[in-house]
């Protein structure tokens, strides 16, 4: 194979070792490998990159092998141009399995050219992207405590849930607490409903009748400690995201100009993404690397159904988030084309069509530095107008109408 790299290096990284492999040339034009194995500790990565300086690496290539790689890039992306690739793009030849056997390989792959690089934001993104991540867990732990609450009420008989809208609103929240300190009365605990609730007194009196015992009083008081506990977590991790984003503060502004984008959405599209468009070189690359679009299989003149890749489950849910807001957004392009597929390819698909538009919208707006423009609700008619004249008259037709067009004045 030809050589492209001079001095690559590649890293097969494992929890507690790595496997280095270097190839250098020779005095008769050969090419000499170097073999070593180092700790993953601060002091082996320290000996790792005095290592790679000694052979005057020029390039350094490892696997997204889970989180390991992680600590290893961190030490070496301020000295060495680093790589990280696909692990499933780059199948071993058929023979023993080592660890140094992998890192030769590898090596000789990036020494050929033949490795693509995988996309790993900047310092400030990837600190932007952990807070995001850990806050959505934070989001969804809340969740499903909130619904223990309610099986936990549900052993009660008490039917607070039923009657009001937001079992953890003002209300709710003052009942609840009123039951933990010992108040079962549900006169005295129907007194305690504020703003509009308080017209549902009778049946609120009703649906506090129950049995609130000591064991009740400790499972529902150790979930609403953790319901704010939780609250406080999520506050203090957007504090923390408001700070951190506030260099791209632009950008997320520009964002939620997209019909279903909200903020919070938007500050996860940025975390995942970055601003920086130049590495994704057009909508669509960014779509297939996000796997928001369909898989391409075609074979022998035959198109084969197949899979999306997988992509980011952070994006994937944010964008599932704009995309389902953005289908209950009146006369919008967005309602349209979900509308349009929905009827064509059925409801998840649609919501993928959809997701896909708001990805390429996001691409587009972060390279130009536009805003938004919406197409409206009614572009498909207006794109083909006497297509859908005649969908409109066949489905009258279907219904048994005679129906007889005139041009309006």
């Amino acid at each position: 194979m030809e050589v492209i790299v001079e001095r690559p290096a590649a890293l097969d990284v494992h929890k507690a070792q790595v496997t280095a492999c270097v190839r250098t040339p020779t005095p008769d034009g050969g090419r000499e490998p170097h073999l070593a194995q180092f700790a993953t500790t601060v002091r082996g990565l320290l000996g790792l990159r005095d290592w790679l300086v000694a052979h005057r690496v020029g390039q350094v290539v490892m696997e997204a092998t889970g989180v390991y790689w992680k600590p290893v890039w961190h030490m070496l992306e301020d000295d060495f141009e680093l790589m990280l690739v696909n692990a499933r793009h780059v199948k071993q030849v058929p023979g023993r399995k080592t660890d140094l056997s992998d890192a030769a390989w590898l090596c000789q792959l990036a020494e050929a050219g033949l490795l693509r690089a995988n996309f790993v934001p900047p310092k400030p993104i990837r600190a932007l992207r952990q807070l995001t991540r850990y806050r959505k867990t934070q989001i969804a732990e809340r969740q499903r405590e909130a619904q223990r609450l309610h099986k936990a009420l549900e052993d009660t008989n008490i039917k607070l849930d039923c009657v009001a809208s937001d079992l953890l609103g003002t209300s709710g929240r003052a009942m609840l607490d009123a039951l933990v300190s010992g108040t079962t009365d549900p006169e005295v605990l129907a007194e305690l409903a504020r703003g509009r609730l308080r017209q549902k007194l009778p049946a609120l009196r009703e649906a506090l009748e129950g049995r609130f015992d000591d064991l009740h009083a400790l499972l529902i008081g150790a979930i609403l400690a953790h319901l704010d506990f939780l609250d406080e977590q999520v506050d203090r991790l957007s504090d923390a995201i408001e700070e951190r984003i506030a260099p791209f503060g632009a950008a997320v502004e520009m964002l939620t100009t997209i019909p279903g984008v909200q903020r919070r959405t938007a500050e996860v599209i940025i975390a995942e993404i970055g601003p920086d468009m130049s590495a994704f070189p057009s909508a669509r690359h960014l779509a297939s690397w996000a796997g928001q679009c369909p898989a391409n299989n075609r074979s022998a003149g035959k198109q084969r159904g197949g899979r999306a890749r997988k992509g980011s489950r952070w994006l994937d849910a944010a964008l599932k988030d704009a995309a389902m807001a953005a289908t209950r957004s009146n006369d919008t392009y967005l309602q349209a084309l979900y509308r349009r597929q929905r009827s064509r390819i059925g409801h998840g698909k649609a919501l993928g069509a959809v997701k896909h538009s708001i990805l390429c919208a996001c691409w587009h707006m972060l390279s130009t530095g536009e805003l938004y423009r919406d197409a409206g609700g009614q572009y498909f008619a207006k794109r083909d107008p006497q297509r859908a004249t005649r969908r409109l008259v066949a489905q009258l037709e279907r219904l048994g109408h005679t129906v007889t067009l005139q041009e309006a004045a």
